[in-house]
Formats: C-alpha cells, sequence, structure tokens
C-alpha cells in the first residue's frame, strides 16, 4: 500500500482534523513510499525503533509520537538518535495522540470499556473525550473496581478515596487525563478512573467523595493502537504487529 494512501485513510478513519491537539496527528516522519509491515506500540521509544529497524518494518505507528507542543526544535541527543536511526532506515513513524483516545470503536477509552466490560452512555470534558456509563454489575464498590483492573491490566492501581462506595456511575479517560477529574464529578460519575494522578488529585478525591482510581498511563493505553494493528491486518491485508513494551507508569 502506498504511503500517502495509507495516510489518507487513517486521517479520515480517525477523524484527525475534528480534534485539537498539542503535537501533529499522522506522519511525523516520512520514509519509504510504500508500506507492506507495520510495527505498532504505545511510545516511540528508541528501544520500539531499533525493533522496527531489525524486523525491516517499512512504518512504526504509535500513540505517543515526536513534536510536543513547547518542546524545543532542537534535534540533539535522545531525538537526533531516534530520528537518525528511522531516517537513516528509511522508515516512516506515524503518531495517532487525541484521535486514537476518542475513536468510538478503536480508540483507547472504547478499548478499555471492551476489556473491562463497561457500557459507555455519554461524553464529557474538553472536547468530550471522557466517557461516562456503567460497568455492568449493580452493587459493586470503587474497592471491587480497583481489583478488577488489577486483574485485568496487570498492574496494580492506585485508588484514593472512599474505596467502599457503591459506583453506579463510572467515568474514565484513560492517559493523563487527571484534569477531567472535576467534569467527571460534575457529569455524576460515582467514581473516575484514568492512567496518571497529580497532587491536587488526592485533595479533590477526599473532598468530593468521589474516589479516583489511577490505573496507569500506559496500562489503558495499550488497547488503542492494538485494535488499530489489528485493522490494519483485517482491513487493509497489512502485515501489521504490536509490540508491548512494559511501563510502571
Amino acid at each position: 500500500m502506498r504511503l500517502d494512501a495509507l495516510l489518507l485513510h487513517l486521517d479520515r478513519l480517525l477523524e484527525t482534523a475534528r480534534l485539537r491537539d498539542y503535537c501533529p496527528n499522522g506522519l511525523q516522519v516520512e520514509g519509504r513510499p510504500e508500506v507492506r509491515r507495520v510495527l505498532c506500540g504505545v511510545t516511540a521509544s528508541q528501544v520500539l525503533v531499533d525493533a522496527a529497524v531489525a524486523g525491516d518494518y517499512d512504518a512504526l505507528l504509535v500513540h505517543h509520537g515526536y513534536f510536543w507542543r513547547g518542546e524545543t526544535g532542537r534535534i540533539t541527543g535522545i531525538r537526533r538518535r531516534r530520528l537518525g536511526a528511522l531516517l537513516g532506515h528509511d522508515i516512516s513513524l506515524l503518531a495517532y495522540h487525541l484521535p486514537l483516545d476518542a475513536h468510538p470503536l478503536l480508540g483507547n477509552n472504547a478499548q478499555l470499556a471492551r476489556l473491562m466490560g463497561w457500557e459507555g452512555e455519554g461524553h464529557f470534558g474538553d472536547q468530550e473525550l471522557g466517557w461516562i456509563g456503567t460497568m455492568g454489575e449493580t452493587g459493586a464498590s470503587a474497592n471491587d473496581l480497583a481489583a478488577q483492573l488489577a486483574e485485568k491490566l496487570g498492574r496494580e492501581p492506585l485508588l484514593l478515596g472512599d474505596g467502599n462506595r457503591i459506583v453506579a456511575r463510572i467515568a474514565w479517560c484513560t492517559g493523563g487525563a487527571q484534569g477531567l477529574f472535576e467534569q467527571a464529578i460534575a457529569a455524576g460519575a460515582d467514581v473516575y478512573i484514568s492512567g496518571e494522578i497529580s497532587e491536587p488529585t488526592t485533595h479533590l478525591a477526599r473532598e468530593s467523595g468521589v474516589p479516583y482510581i489511577a490505573a496507569g498511563h500506559h496500562a489503558t493505553e495499550r488497547y488503542g493502537v492494538q485494535a488499530l494493528a489489528r485493522y490494519l491486518n483485517d482491513e487493509l491485508n497489512l502485515d501489521a504487529d504490536f509490540l508491548d513494551l512494559p511501563n510502571p507508569v
């Protein structure tokens, strides 16, 4: 498949023009014009880049790419080594950040809900990135929900607030979305789940009475790019693989 055709297809599929983001979505580094093999991963780390080189992949597709707003534009050090490896081996880098969080079927939020058996009923927050719904069972507590997350994600989450609170309506947004906590509360959530946590999150959970569960940035954002890899295989007949590089954050 031609690279330009793949980019056009993914831009339409993920509606990259719809969302305001703080990094470029789509093609970040241009490689060879034909794409047959794609390596997918959460973050374009050096290890993932090296795996793409070793496996003779034509393209690397990730959720977390490069060129974030506010970063220096200098190509030095770690940035130079990563970009040098991609350019030196003619490997394209494709990155989809918020579009891969927001997609109603392939997105991180949708895929986390699918994994956990949650039923999404609506959205909240900036650009409606947050999801709200139910967890598919009645009478469960925040402690029960945290235990389910630990089992499914293979990582012990951090729960703040009243773990015994019964949670009828849950809200979630994967990754570093602790800033949507107040908006989740305003939307009527009994508990809010995201990946990361900040110092003010503790006080908000205590003072609002709504528990907060930090389930891990990487742990909650492995599933969108995996779903996209399956899509590339099944719908576009590309040879796409997913490589998970464990990250405790």
